[in-house]
């Protein structure tokens, strides 16, 4: 008898080791459900909103970001002002892209917060937003700490100070909640409440010079505590008067000190750090109730820490959260060439991210709807997104981030007016290419915005819009690229200034109603059609001769068709329809008939349609 219970015992145990496994392995692996109909809006906090201007940054709050500068002026920059136009503090001779990296303008979580009504209004229910961690510059990419909002975006920057000052940075037990904080956190409760989804970046290969275990190393060198947590190469030698310090960091910018790595990524103390702060922002009160933290995170130049890091960030999140969202800022080695960085390491086995920036539609889309250079035919088109698609399970292409501009490349508008340009190369950059055309786009330009617009939100996977390029916004790579949000209730002085005082237009600078209604419907479209979201892709027509793309989206008794003309001239389009009696396009309410299985489109230039099946 005690046999046969010590046996049915073993048998339980192994019933529930393996029961334990499977829904391990199910968390882990599973892609979160809510981000297969997400539609991103990518959001630099510095540049949407100033909401409150009472903590704007001062002087002392932007020392230790690039460029260091201790002895020119300095003042808040003008919200509305033209944007290459040198403020009377900047017009030393050291001319704008000097001073532009030294600008701030504001943004804050108030301004989120007042601007909610707006992103729902939109259709978005998801946002990414930029580094959000305190940091002295504009970007937010050199942290000081990863467990506190900086305090330039809270309400009381000055008292946030003194609640920090005892904190012992690596003892969790010991860190407070600021004001900053707080509203933080009260911003993805008024999130949650609309639909929203929040995702904040994760910058966890290297920080600032400001990082508080950092500035730790500087000091006491190799007394410090933490100096295993950065790879040194040399101390400093008290005995000469040269500083000898030295260590890794990122592309060789002193400013971005790199973490120690070891065989499974960053070194323990680093892990440890980071998954608490990690745990902090996505259970805020620790009661094993993900709801009212943050739901996911966004993971920068993951491809610079090893692989069993993420593993065991994968585990971590995915404990604290099933349903956590993991995405990765995975380029190519060299796009000219045509060779991508293996997203497949990160993204096939569901071990490591749910999914990617997927920056290889970005280039593909740039390929065919802008470029004259390079341009490429439908064929090549239909065979290119073929093969991204192909590249990682079915599952993931839903939860890839479809964007084509970010805060890394120049804005789409000022893609189309540069069509000659590589996607994100030297040539985006009015600092490497003082030929940029920097002027605004034209009528006809903004059409074949709004075409690409059709495409990127029917397309499969995830839309991601950056903040303002709904609205009409333009410019070149970083810096220009991250201009203040356009708003209707504000005045903008016109863009007449060039920052190398080349002849340009006078550009006036304001919301494009007609394109921002032509986001505002596709997104609404998107939002009502599972089809969109979750549907099967088809490719109906790749016509080379008329430079014309169109494919079939379906799920279940849903069917939607997306004729798009890339032409410069109205083509006739006949597409092979026989499931529906007729077709109605949901951009005009034009209806038409299935005739012998098929319908006839009248497309007008760089123009789409988005037909469903009735």
């Amino acid at each position: 008898m005690k046999t046969k219970i010590l046996s049915l015992a073993f048998i339980m145990g192994m019933v529930f080791l393996s029961c334990s496994i499977h829904n391990k392995a199910k968390y882990l692996t599973q892609t979160p459900e809510w981000a297969k109909s997400a539609i991103w809006y990518q959001i630099f906090p510095e540049r949407f909103r100033n909401g409150d201007p009472s903590n704007d940054p001062e002087f002392k709050d932007i020392i230790g970001a690039w460029p260091p500068d201790p002895d020119s002026t300095w003042s808040i920059s003008p919200w509305t002002s033209d944007w290459y136009k040198l403020q009377p503090w900047e017009d030393d001779g050291q001319g704008f892209y000097h001073h532009v990296f030294r600008r701030r303008y504001g943004g804050d979580i108030q301004g989120v917060l007042d601007k909610l009504d707006y992103i729902t209004d939109l259709g978005f229910n998801a946002i990414y937003f930029n580094p959000m961690f305190e940091a002295p510059s504009l970007h937010k990419y050199d942290a000081f700490c990863y467990h506190h909002i900086d305090d330039n975006f809270g309400p009381n920057p000055h008292y946030d100070r003194t609640v920090t000052v005892n904190e012992i940075p690596d003892d969790p037990t010991t860190w407070q909640w600021t004001s900053a904080d707080t509203l933080f956190l009260k911003m993805i409760k008024e999130c949650h409440k609309r639909g929203i989804h929040v995702i904040i970046d994760g910058v966890w290969n290297h920080v600032g010079l400001n990082f508080w275990a950092f500035q730790d190393v500087i000091k006491h060198q190799e007394n410090s505590k933490y100096k295993d947590w950065f790879d040194v190469k040399t101390w400093d030698d008290p005995a000469t008067p040269a500083n000898e310090f030295d260590y890794a960091c990122w592309w060789d910018n002193k400013e971005l000190p790199e973490f120690k790595e070891d065989e499974n990524g960053l070194v323990t103390p680093v892990r440890n750090y980071i998954f608490n702060a990690v745990k902090r922002w996505m259970d805020p009160n620790n009661d094993g109730d993900p709801s009212d933290g943050i739901d996911g995170w966004r993971l920068d130049v993951p491809e610079d820490v090893a692989l069993p890091f993420w593993r065991d960030f994968r585990l971590h999140v995915r404990k604290l959260n099933h349903e956590a969202y993991l995405v990765g800022e995975l380029w190519w080695i060299h796009n000219t060439d045509d060779i991508h960085e293996k997203a497949q390491l990160w993204l096939a086995n569901g071990d490591v991210f749910d999914g990617s920036m997927n920056y290889r539609f970005a280039w593909r889309t740039q390929q065919f709807f802008i470029a004259d250079k390079g341009r490429i035919s439908a064929t090549k088109f239909d065979t290119l997104l073929a093969t991204i698609r192909n590249d990682y399970p079915m599952s993931t292409n839903y939860v890839l981030q479809n964007l084509l501009d970010s805060h890394d490349t120049d804005r789409l508008a000022s893609m189309i007016v540069n069509p000659d340009s590589i996607y994100n190369y030297d040539n985006n950059s009015l600092r490497t290419n003082p030929n940029y055309n920097v002027r605004k786009p034209n009528q006809f330009e903004v059409q074949i915005q709004k075409l690409i617009a059709t495409f990127q939100l029917t397309y499969v996977g995830a839309p991601m819009i950056f903040y303002g390029t709904e609205a009409g916004m333009w410019g070149a790579k970083d810096p220009d690229d991250r201009k203040p949000m356009l708003w209707v209730d504000m005045v903008y002085d016109d863009e007449v200034s060039h920052p190398f005082n080349f002849p340009r237009p006078c550009d006036k600078n304001a919301v494009n109603h007609d394109l921002l209604t032509h986001y505002k419907q596709l997104i609404h479209i998107r939002n009502s059609c599972p089809s969109l979201r979750l549907g099967d892709f088809s490719t109906l027509l790749a016509d080379d001769d008329k430079d014309v793309f169109a494919f079939e989206r379906h799920y279940k008794k849903e069917r939607i068709a997306v004729a798009l003309n890339n032409s410069v001239k109205s083509q006739t389009v006949e597409l092979l329809l026989p499931d529906a009696d007729s077709w109605t396009d949901l951009l005009s309410d034009q209806e038409f008939n299935v005739t012998d299985g098929s319908i006839k489109l009248s497309v007008p230039p760089k123009t789409g349609m988005i037909l469903l099946g009735n």
